[in-house]
């Protein structure tokens, strides 16, 4: 049974109450930013501020990391270490362990490039990290999933996943999945690593399958991913369960499209534009 993803439902389902403190709200730590793409990490951390998380550490290349700091004053960098051609290694995480020790939630995936480097940048991160601490996996972060045998049954009932669905093909070795299929699919990958996914249209967790509401076609646009990764991130920091941060998640990065398109136009916005109102239809939910 699928039901569909409304504001009433979700009202039905609150979120925990945010604490008045930064420490009490709780802390993301958004790991990625490629040099070619540092600003998938300004989007998703960003955006789980703009959630209502209290503290965000983003980690992204050496290169980059000075112009970050000062591009997103409101969190704390950390540079990580990349090779000549400009790929992150994976190693060099010292740097990065007491903020991973202190995380509520940690977002990996935005701006990476590498698949090999992504999973060692995975392992060493999940090495640093508490066994209760949720993780959100997006892009590349998600099609490395399969080659994490060995850590994927320590991530079951603490995972979400923001794959498409050309992403949610590859975890289920497919050549593709038609449109008709995708809850079906989702499902499955829900049941297959225990997590919460939510992809296009359909979120699924605990047995359970929603299908949004809100949204247009100006979301299909480039950052639009990171924002919504960082959102669910910055709503697990806070308090909420998977399925319920995959759930609402969604539904603020759709409503915020919605928001944005009836005064920019239905394509054209950008998905930093979806930052400024993310609070607006947060509180209209009754989530602050």
């Amino acid at each position: 049974m699928t039901t569909e993803l409304t504001p009433e439902v979700l009202r039905g389902w609150p979120l925990p109450e945010p604490g008045r403190g930064k420490y009490a709200r709780g802390a993301v730590v958004v790991v990625g930013g490629s040099p070619g793409s540092p600003g998938a990490v300004l989007l998703s951390g960003l955006a789980a501020l703009r959630v209502g998380a209290g503290k965000l550490s983003v980690a992204v290349a050496a290169s980059v990391a000075p112009a970050l700091a000062v591009a997103v004053p409101e969190a704390g960098v950390t540079a990580l270490e990349e090779d000549d051609g400009g790929t992150l290694t994976g190693g060099g995480l010292e740097p990065l362990e007491h903020k991973l020790a202190r995380a509520s939630a940690v977002l990996a995936g935005p701006g990476l490039s590498d698949p090999d480097s992504t999973v060692t940048l995975l392992t060493g991160v999940l090495e640093r990290v508490d066994d209760d601490v949720p993780l959100v996996l997006d892009a590349f972060a998600v099609g490395v999933l399969p080659r994490l045998e060995d850590l994927a049954p320590s991530l079951r009932g603490r995972l979400v996943l923001t794959p498409n669905a050309d992403e949610i093909a590859h975890l289920l070795d497919v050549e593709d999945v038609p449109d008709d299929d995708l809850p079906g699919a989702v499902r499955t990958v829900t049941e297959r690593y225990g997590a919460a996914v939510t992809c296009e249209d359909v979120v699924a967790a605990d047995g359970r399958l929603w299908r949004k509401v809100a949204g247009n076609r100006g979301l299909g646009t480039s950052g639009s991913g990171d924002v919504l990764a960082g959102a669910v991130a910055g709503l697990l920091a806070r308090g909420a369960e998977p399925g319920q941060a995959a759930a609402w998640g969604t539904h603020l990065h759709s409503a915020a499209g919605d928001r944005v398109a009836g005064t920019v136009g239905g394509v054209g916005y950008l998905a930093r534009e979806l930052l400024d109102v993310l609070p607006t239809v947060l509180e209209e939910l009754g989530g602050t």
